[in-house]
């Protein structure tokens, strides 16, 4: 963009602003300004005016800076300083005083002008963003409390967890030797549900998770829990998903089940296998495929243990929405289908 020749008829050195771009400043509905090689300013137009409340003769060179909220006034001043240094554009957030006394948020962006390979100062232009600075805040703010509600709730959930497991060893080991095993799989399973909303309450954002990451870290975790070393859980696939708190957890709770009941099923000495495949490719509903190595393996773990896993992991995933079919077994593998509305898949 040209700039307007400096003014012949004036005191040397003064930098004047011609009429043809006055009149397009003050027809703009935007606060504009202009600005000489010095970073003087040498024009605010009348939009600016009306803002601030103040002459052009109060505005020009430094004037306008009086109106800069205190805060702001260094931090606005060295940017714009690195910006003339290098003759570049820049965009600043700064508060300026308003005519009734209030500071308004401004959003600025600055322009350097050149005329024949000539730089000529800057042009600017600024847009009131209060109302988008004010709904951050507020967004920022409803963060922090949701953050701290779901930071209280876990830990009264983690503690009440604490308690039933010391409950359940209580009463198994007072229990007839029979019914030992049941309660051992019980607080086993318990313990599971801790480490599932541990998990969720470590997701980086809690209301949209990462499948895989949450899976990975999830499936370490089950096999450390229990039998360490003797249980491997590998997740696999194409792509991701970020699903939603509901249907994290009940996922973690069907992979919980299984790694369970693949545990009930063999011997101490026997290593289980867990493997889970994620389909989530762009454009279609995101699947998982589960097999686990307990359904190839000879049944002598733990006696008097109902085996209530199919239940179980139909009730978890109708609780999600979740379709559902298959045992986890090589030749039937369990299969699950997300719903198509929850979680958005990137290949």
């Amino acid at each position: 963009m040209a700039a307007d020749t400096p003014s012949t008829g004036t005191t040397p050195g003064r930098f004047e602003v011609g009429d043809a771009f006055r009149r397009f400043a003050d027809f703009v509905p935007l606060m504009m300004w202009r600005a000489d090689q010095s970073g003087q300013v040498v024009h605010h137009n009348e939009c600016w005016l009306a803002f601030t409340g103040r002459t052009a003769d109060e505005e020009i060179g430094e004037g306008w800076r009086r109106g800069l909220h205190p805060d702001d006034f260094e931090r606005h001043a060295a940017l714009v300083a690195d910006a003339y240094a290098s003759r570049a554009p820049f965009v600043v957030e700064f508060r300026l005083r308003r005519h009734d006394g209030s500071y308004r948020w401004l959003l600025e962006t600055g322009r350097p002008l050149e005329d024949e390979g000539a730089f000529q100062g800057y042009l600017g232009s600024c847009f009131d963003i209060t109302d988008r600075k004010h709904a951050e805040e507020n967004i920022e703010k409803a963060l922090v409390e949701k953050e701290t509600l779901l930071a209280e709730v876990y830990h009264r959930v983690r503690n009440n967890l604490q308690v039933m497991v010391s409950l359940i060893g209580l009463y198994g080991r007072a229990a007839p030797e029979l019914c030992r095993g049941s309660f051992e799989a019980l607080g086993q399973r318990v313990r599971a549900i801790a480490l599932v909303q541990q998990h969720l309450h470590e997701a980086p954002h809690i209301a949209s998770i990462d499948l895989r990451d949450y899976l990975h870290r999830l499936a370490s975790g089950l096999g450390q829990l229990r039998r360490a070393g003797r249980i491997g859980v590998t997740v696999g696939g194409r792509g991701t998903s970020f699903v939603e708190p509901r249907t994290a957890n009940a996922l973690g709770m069907i992979v919980a089940e299984i790694v369970a009941e693949c545990l009930d099923a063999t011997a101490e000495s026997v290593a289980c296998t867990i493997a889970i495949d994620i389909d989530a490719t762009a454009g279609g509903p995101v699947r998982l495929s589960i097999v686990s190595g307990a359904g190839d393996a000879p049944e002598s773990g733990r006696p008097n243990v109902p085996k209530l896993g199919p239940r179980l992991i139909a009730a978890y995933a109708a609780q999600a929405e979740i379709a559902v079919r298959g045992t986890a077994t090589h030749a039937d593998p369990l299969e699950l289908q997300l719903p198509e509305t929850r979680g958005a898949a990137e290949g």
